[in-house]
Order: C-alpha cells, then structure tokens, then sequence
C-alpha cells in the first residue's frame, strides 16, 4: 500500500470484527487511531496490550483526534451522523469502510451481491458453484469473513462478497465484475429514515458494475450502463433465467433451454423463495462462462444456511421450521409464501422483536392464507399486531412459552415457522441465539 507522507494516520471507527480486520490491515503501513462510540469496550485492555502503539479511545474522544487524519474508516454498524464523522465532514476528509479498502487492491474479479434478504444463501450457493465447476471461490463482506482478512489468502479466482445497505454507503470505488441487488422491502428504516433512501444506498453497488444482474420482479431506480441480466419466477427470454414448464412439472431455465426440474432440487431449498435465489445465483453466475452440470448438482445437494428458513424437526408429524434470520417485514412474508403452499395444513406463526420502524402491515394478506395461529413475543410484539388479521393472534411473556403455546395449537400437517420479522436485541443476543434457543427447545419436544 503506498504511504502518503504528509497524512500518515488513519481513523478507525468501531471495534468488532471489521474494526479489527481494519486495524491488521492498516497497522503495517499507517499510524493507528481508533475510536469506539461504546463506553465502556470488554476487550479493550487485551487489544491496548496486542498493539501498544495504536492509540484507543472509548466513548469520547480528545478535541485534536482528526489531526493528521488521511482517512477516516468506519465500521458498518456505526450511524454515519455521529458527531466525530460531522467533523471529519466539514474537514473535507473521506469517510470509508472496509469493502473500500478491499476493492482498491483486490487481484481478482469481484462479485458483489446484495438485497433485503437471501443474501446469505444466495452468496453460498455462487461460491459453492463457483467451487464445484473447478475455479477457485473466497467468499466473505458480510457473511462470515470481514472483506479485508482474505487478502491474508493466495489471491483465488474470484472473491464473492456479501454487502449490506450499511457496507455500501462507505463504498465509493468498487468495480465488480458482476454485481446483483436481489430484492428490497422495509428494513433498517431507522437509519436510512426513507426506502427511496435505503433502496439507493443498495443500488451503490451497480455503479460501476461490469455485468449487472437484476430481479425482473423488481423496479430499480438507477440506470445501467449495460443491459442487465435478470432473474424471475416468470418465462425468461433468450439468455435470461426464470421458470418453464415441461410434461407438466416446472424447471429451472435459462431463455429456452431447461436446465433441471424443480422437484430435484434439495430439500434444505425449500419453498417457492428458494427458488428464486436459486435462478439469482444462476444468472449470477452466467457471465463466468463455467460449465453448468456440476453447478447444478450443488442446488441438488446444498443443504441450506443455519437460521435461515431451514427445516429442525418433524415432531408428530409437525415441521419445526428455524428462520431467525427473518429480521424484516420480507424475509418473513417470502418464507409464509415460499412455505405455505407446500404445507398440508396451516403455518403457525412465531413473531417479535424489535420492528425497527417497520410497517407489518404488508404481511397481512399471507397470514390471512396460510396461516392458523400466530404467537407474539418481543418489545414490538403489540405493534406487530395492529398490522395483523385480528383473529388467531396470541402473546407470550418469554420464549419458552411461545414454543409451549405453539406445541398446544399445532396439528397433524402443520408447520410452525419461526420467523419474527424483527430484529432480535431485545431478548437475545443476535439472531443466531435466538435460532439456536429455539432449535433447543424444538429438539427437547
């Protein structure tokens, strides 16, 4: 990395994951300044001992902190309004993440994906097929691996990155090679305060983008500098990927080409949702020019993503269904809908946490068709109520009695979905502990 002599020194804001892949990152080359808003930080001491010459600095900071300054790197679960960063603004120093760091001296082609939901899945299954056709896939941003701490491997074929709203508002100079938005529903309005704002800070990532890839379903705001490729449940045309009937029984295709049917795919891609991220990641995957067959026997075999809309357990002929990553109004309508036609009987429903600003008004229509019962739980449990069909609706104080309530109502074909389109803060620690308290619970049934 070359060293600007007359700005020696970065600004690290935040101390998670990023802010420490930033701080190894940086450390060799920079003096090291880093600033978290917390007031009190558990591993703080351990960090001031692992690098004595970075200077630390929790809850507030010294008046003279941006003296100096090159850049100011912020993590991306730091508000962008904070007083330290109006500063930096009207000093006219830029204010970075991660992901901008990364893509100024990444050595292989770049795929972006990003979207309200099924990023995850969507990111694993592009790496697993990447993978699986004989290339060479890293894969990291926002699920699991800070962007920044795979430059610490050999340089693969191609890094495949996971990028939030958040992630994107930092990122200024990304060129990748392929680059997909793959849907949008009210989420973390309580930062970007608008969806036009929100959806913006996403479509960040086509700028630039070599070979965008949109869903057909969608309107995008942006233009495109090429002619995108797309993905939808819909009959594609030549060259695009979407659904075609054949002998009676819906495929996967690509403009007339059937590619395999639907009814092959695995188990852990249940419902009609997971089909559509399945196309994504096909026409994701499209411009690579990789041979199809071993990529398609990954969507045979993928065995699907913890928390997210996977199957626990059948208890009494009962599916258990574990989908804590539905933290929004759309990851949880995408999994009643992608869930409900395939249930022999009624979904019950398991919601709450802390709604965000969220409007759950537009779940109304799917639970009024698929589901039963729904059980209430949380900080927001009574406004996720107000958008709800009155009838069949319950509260729970704790989440042992969700799960005792659920097990009392379910019947014979039923699913019960855990699905509390709603952050999980308020009971729990992330998401993952709350899927993983659940899954607990269902096994001891």
């Amino acid at each position: 990395m070359p060293i600007d002599n007359n700005k020696s020194k970065y600004l690290i804001i935040g101390l998670g994951k990023t802010g420490i892949s930033c701080i190894e990152y940086l450390l060799p080359h920079y003096d090291l300044v880093v600033f978290d808003t917390r007031s009190s930080v558990a591993e703080l001491s351990s960090y001031q001992t692992r690098w004595p010459g970075v200077s630390f600095y929790a809850g507030t900071a010294p008046d003279n902190v941006l003296d100096n300054v090159k850049e100011v790197v912020v993590s991306p679960g730091v508000e962008l309004t904070i007083p330290i960063l109006e500063a930096a603004r009207q000093l006219g120093l830029p204010i970075i993440g991660d992901v901008e760091l990364f893509a100024r001296v990444a050595k292989a082609p770049i795929i972006g994906i990003t979207g309200t939901n099924a990023k995850s899945t969507v990111t694993t299954l592009v790496s697993d097929m990447i993978n699986a056709a004989g290339k060479r896939a890293r894969m990291g941003g926002n699920i699991g691996v800070p962007a920044l701490d795979l430059l610490k491997e050999h340089v693969p074929d191609y890094y495949i990155l996971e990028l939030s709203s958040f992630q994107l508002e930092t990122t200024h100079t990304l060129k990748s090679l392929v680059g997909s938005v793959l849907n949008i529903s009210p989420d973390h309005l309580d930062r970007h305060m608008s969806m036009e704002a929100y959806q913006a800070s996403k479509e960040i990532l086509y700028r630039n983008c070599l070979n965008p890839v949109i869903n057909r379903a969608m309107h995008y705001a942006c233009q495109f500098a090429t002619p995108p490729l797309s993905f939808g449940l819909d009959e594609p045309s030549e060259g695009q990927f979407g659904l075609r009937s054949y002998q009676d029984q819906p495929y996967l295709a690509r403009g007339n080409e059937l590619l395999m049917p639907i009814i092959e795919m695995s188990p852990g891609l249940s419902g009609q949702h997971n089909v559509e991220n399945v196309l994504s990641a096909l026409a994701i995957v499209s411009p690579l020019g990789l041979p199809m067959a071993p990529m398609l026997e990954v969507i045979k075999k993928f065995k699907g993503l913890p928390h997210r809309c996977r199957l626990v357990a059948e208890v009494d002929h009962v599916k258990w269904f574990n989908d804590s990553k539905g933290t929004n109004v759309g990851a949880t309508l995408a999994a009643i809908e992608g869930l409900g036609p395939q249930c022999s009987g009624k979904i019950i429903l398991l919601a709450g946490g802390v709604g965000k600003g969220q409007d759950f008004s537009p779940l109304a229509p799917a639970v009024q068709k698929y589901v039963s019962k729904t059980i209430l739980f949380g900080e927001d449990a009574k406004k996720l109520a107000e958008g709800l069909p009155e009838a069949d609706i319950e509260f729970a104080l704790s989440f042992e009695e969700v799960l005792k309530k659920a097990r009392l109502m379910a019947k014979p074909g039923d699913i019960v979905l855990l699905s509390p389109a709603c952050a999980s803060l308020d009971m729990f620690k992330n998401y993952e502990h709350r899927g993983e308290v659940y899954e607990q619970l269902v096994h001891k049934l």
